[in-house]
């Protein structure tokens, strides 16, 4: 009988408005259009952080776990639990939630 994996978040509950994210990605590092790996060290200001929801407390409405959220990188608080590293918001800090692609649609019409 096989065991389903199990994540460190798993065990924790988060409370109130706090949404727990995992960062997508090593931080500040990402490609642009073209594939081209840009640097931390060559951020730009004022920049959102994307990042994946993993848990969310009870009054969180517009993001549900799965969502992929933008935040400020200035605006959080870490967490290591199990080796894995988190981040901690509230719902009010983040900026936008991903929309997740239409599945099954037969696309729009004009």
């Amino acid at each position: 009988m096989a065991t389903a994996q199990s994540h460190a978040y798993e065990h924790v509950s988060v409370l109130f408005d706090r949404v727990m994210v995992k960062l997508d990605g090593p931080e500040g590092e990402r490609r642009s259009r073209a594939g081209i790996l840009i640097p931390a060290t060559a951020q730009m200001s004022r920049r959102l952080t994307q990042a994946t929801a993993v848990a969310i407390g009870p009054h969180v409405r517009a993001v549900k776990i799965g969502d992929e959220v933008f935040f400020n990188p200035e605006d959080r608080f870490e967490i290591e639990i199990d080796g894995e590293e988190f981040v901690v918001l509230r719902e009010r800090d983040i900026h936008a939630v991903k929309a997740a692609p239409e599945v099954g649609g037969t696309g729009q019409y004009l």
